[in-house]
């Protein structure tokens, strides 16, 4: 493990710098890309502060929708391959459950505005 400041404090506050400092500071271009910059970066946070517990849930949800253990790709892909050729179509609400939270994970990290929540 690294010293302070750790990579997330670093993020953040290069985050809070181009919110607080270059946003009011600027406008027009510089300032969109400072935005679209401090957005990256917030979506940079949350993934380090979120995804090992995403994949975990993620992970254990198909483990128990497939019925194996497998690396997080594997299992996704042998999900994939059993939405197209239908043999899950049995076992549809628990696909559909598995994808609905895996989408709301995504959002958790990406833009939780879209899920109501910050």
């Amino acid at each position: 493990m690294q010293d302070r400041p750790t990579a997330a404090e670093l993020v953040e506050a290069v985050r809070e710098f181009l919110e607080r400092d270059v946003m009011p500071a600027t406008d027009g271009r510089v300032s969109f890309h400072a935005r679209v910059a401090a957005n990256v970066l917030g979506m940079v946070e949350r993934e380090l502060a979120l995804d090992p517990e995403i994949d975990r849930s993620e992970r254990a949800r198909l483990v128990a929708l497939l019925g194996h253990d497998g690396s997080l790709a594997d299992l996704n892909a042998e999900l994939a391959r059993a939405v197209r050729d239908g043999s899950l179509d049995d076992r549809r609400d628990e696909v559909f459950a598995h994808v609905r939270e895996t989408v709301r994970a995504k959002l958790l990290v990406t833009d939780p505005r879209h899920l109501g929540t910050r």
